[in-house]
């Protein structure tokens, strides 16, 4: 299980240009933290300060009850064993294969036979993609390649925290969405606690837990997500939806004229960028199914229910429906289904998923895409795996895209259970 990570007091500086200052946050226990912000706001500064990499001027950063900024270096040495980290860019030494790369905290930290290391390094790169590219040199692989050698070479001690700084930096949003899947899986096997520095905002609305932001030398706010979904803090619904209305401008900060000049252009119909805004509180990834269930979000909601009369109006109403619907996750999307067979139509988004069962667990996963259908019919289920391209045996009209039009899977099948599992 994952430890806590307490932050107190921290300001950071290099010569006469601070950093960020007076940040006090934690980490709860087992828990998917994320942190955003601006560029240069000091966000990969903060990742190497958790684990002494740099020295704060002041503060506190106090690690499974230690006190980094106070203890011995040997201390210091014995905490960093707790820590997977996976830098920006790979951080792999340019002379080693990936095999190697990915072996040695084993061999720095473990007494492990060499047998028993390549059973766990060949896992991880498993894990990642990456298997067959072991001797490799990073020169000779994409950037994207480097980060995810980098990812499992994070993972080899499985470490109680796991820091990520940018994920989704040379990665495509495929990929990004993958390694952000196996990190959530991760934190369901092992519940590590985790900290993840993104501008991705997908990610940041959909993986964490927990999300705060620096800005302006200051952290803006830190909190359950459900919290800073639904901020009315400027700064933070700006960077959530991406657009140039709001305190952020090109250099970290804007002035009152440029602010009104904008407005004025998006109030005459100028597109500002920006995706749609999304109101209330977009479903959280879940574990790959099969994995255990992640204890953290239990521990987040009832924190979250718990601190829920403090917030606004509008926030609390938003919360509330957002945590109703994931309790509703639980049961069964329409009379006579368990919200995993009936499909986009039948059990999926309009009948148990978004609204009734959550888009996850009765919609999209759960009854809508992959288990059935697009259209009733099933993409991986009853569409183009099974009903569809690669069944060749069957006929034309029941492959091919037209499979994912059917109306319903039992046109196929007598019961949902004589469908054949992908």
């Amino acid at each position: 299980m994952g430890v806590e990570v307490s932050v107190e007091g921290l300001t950071k500086s290099f010569g006469v240009q601070k950093i960020w200052q007076d940040v006090t946050l934690t980490l709860p226990t087992g828990e998917v933290s994320a942190l955003l912000g601006p560029s240069g706001t000091g966000k990969s500064v903060f990742l190497k300060s958790l684990i002494g990499l740099l020295r704060p001027e002041e503060g506190s950063i106090v690690v499974d009850g230690t006190d980094i900024m106070e203890c011995s270096s040997k201390e210091l040495y014995e905490i960093r064993k707790l820590f997977g980290v996976l830098f920006q860019d790979g951080a792999l030494f340019g002379s080693m294969n990936l095999y190697d790369n990915t072996a040695f905290p084993l061999r720095e930290h473990t007494k492990k036979k060499e047998d028993e290391i390549r059973k766990i390094v060949m896992e991880k790169l498993e894990l990642v993609g990456l298997t067959g590219a072991e001797n490799k040199l990073p020169g000779e692989i994409s950037g994207g390649m480097r980060k995810r050698a980098g990812l499992a070479r994070a993972l080899v001690l499985d470490p109680e925290i796991i820091l990520v700084d940018e994920p989704d930096s040379g990665l495509d949003p495929v990929r990004t969405t993958y390694i952000s899947q196996l990190l959530l899986n991760i934190n369901a096997q092992i519940d590590a606690t985790m900290l993840i520095v993104t501008h991705n905002i997908n990610l940041a609305r959909t993986v964490p837990d927990n999300i705060g932001m620096l800005f302006r030398k200051n952290l803006v706010m830190f909190g359950p997500r459900e919290v800073l979904l639904t901020s009315e803090e400027p700064a933070v619904k700006q960077f959530l939806n991406g657009t140039m209305i709001g305190p952020i401008g090109m250099s970290e900060e804007k002035d009152e004229a440029q602010m009104r000049q904008e407005q004025a252009l998006s109030d005459a119909g100028h597109n500002l960028g920006g995706v749609e805004d999304v109101e209330g509180i977009m479903p959280q990834m879940d574990p790959t199914p099969g994995m255990p269930r992640r204890q953290a979000v239990d521990r987040r909601r009832e924190r979250v229910r718990s601190i829920m009369h403090t917030l606004p109006e509008n926030a609390q109403h938003a919360i509330q429906q957002s945590l109703d619907e994931a309790d509703g996750e639980r049961q069964p999307a329409y009379a006579g289904a368990d919200g995993r067979q009936g499909g986009d139509e039948h059990g999926g988004y309009e009948q148990g998923g978004y609204q009734q069962s959550g888009y996850q667990q009765g919609g999209y996963e759960g009854g809508g895409y992959q288990q059935g259908g697009h259209d009733g019919g099933g993409y991986q289920q009853g569409g183009y795996d099974q009903g569809g391209w690669s069944n060749d045996d069957a006929p034309t009209e029941q492959r091919g895209y037209q499979g994912w039009n059917e109306p319903e899977p039992r046109d196929r099948y007598d019961s949902p259970t004589d469908r054949p599992r992908g």
